[in-house]
């Protein structure tokens, strides 16, 4: 078996090879510091546990398989307004910052409370504004937003499959967030009490897909024909 897939590997070309070994090797690393974790906190692992693994090893790959098309400065300038807008959108509908809707906490930055991938999250309450940056969902969407960047330079137009990066953070990343924030900006213990493993991992899917999309770009290239 190990033998098969060594050729399976070998029969790859170099920049498909790198990829694979590139993201092997953060998958590895990540499983290895939530081991570590475990055996120094004495926590148990969950499922929970498993989704920073999903998303930010997905991630990787994507960012090692895709590269990016050259294209005029008007063109990068009109996908890099597509992409920040999209990953804005993304981080206030997904809980990443919005209008503070609690008490004012300050700055915090949590670092053994959770698994990595969680931790080391950045949350802060304020008068005004509030957000939660926890580390795999905030690089999720930085992923997600440059592949629609990548995807918006090489069609020239915003492809339909980006889209549903928005369904990814509203069935998993909302609840993510809620469990985060509860008990420090406070307002989201219900909703994190209703979170599921099957919501989490739903989500974690559609983020799956949506990157698939975004890498392979079906029907692009019928797309660019008719632009």
């Amino acid at each position: 078996m190990f033998d098969n897939a060594t050729r399976r590997v070998r029969a790859l070309d170099e920049d498909r090879q790198r990829t694979l070994i590139y993201t092997a090797a953060i998958a590895n690393t990540l499983v290895l510091l939530l081991l570590l974790y475990a055996y120094v906190t004495e926590n148990t692992p969950t499922t929970y546990w498993v989704f920073p693994v999903v998303w930010l090893t997905a991630s990787a790959w994507a960012v090692f398989r895709t590269s990016r098309p050259s294209a005029e400065g008007r063109t990068k300038l009109l996908a890099a307004a597509i992409a920040g807008g999209y990953f804005l959108l993304l981080g206030f509908v997904g809980g990443l910052f919005g209008p503070a809707t609690g008490p004012i906490t300050g700055l915090t930055v949590q670092f053994t409370q959770l698994p990595p991938g969680w931790n080391p999250a950045v949350l802060y309450g304020g008068a005004s504004l509030q957000f939660a940056l926890v580390p795999f969902t905030a690089v999720g969407y930085a992923v997600l937003a440059y592949l629609v960047y990548a995807t918006v330079l090489e069609a020239e137009h915003a492809v339909a499959g980006g889209i549903l990066g928005l369904f990814s953070c509203v069935s998993c990343t909302l609840p993510v967030i809620a469990s985060v924030l509860s008990g420090v900006v406070g307002g989201g213990a219900a909703l994190a009490a209703a979170a599921s493993s099957q919501t989490y991992a739903l989500g974690s899917v559609v983020y799956m897909l949506t990157v698939g999309l975004l890498v392979y770009r079906p029907g692009l290239e019928w797309l660019r024909k008719r632009l």
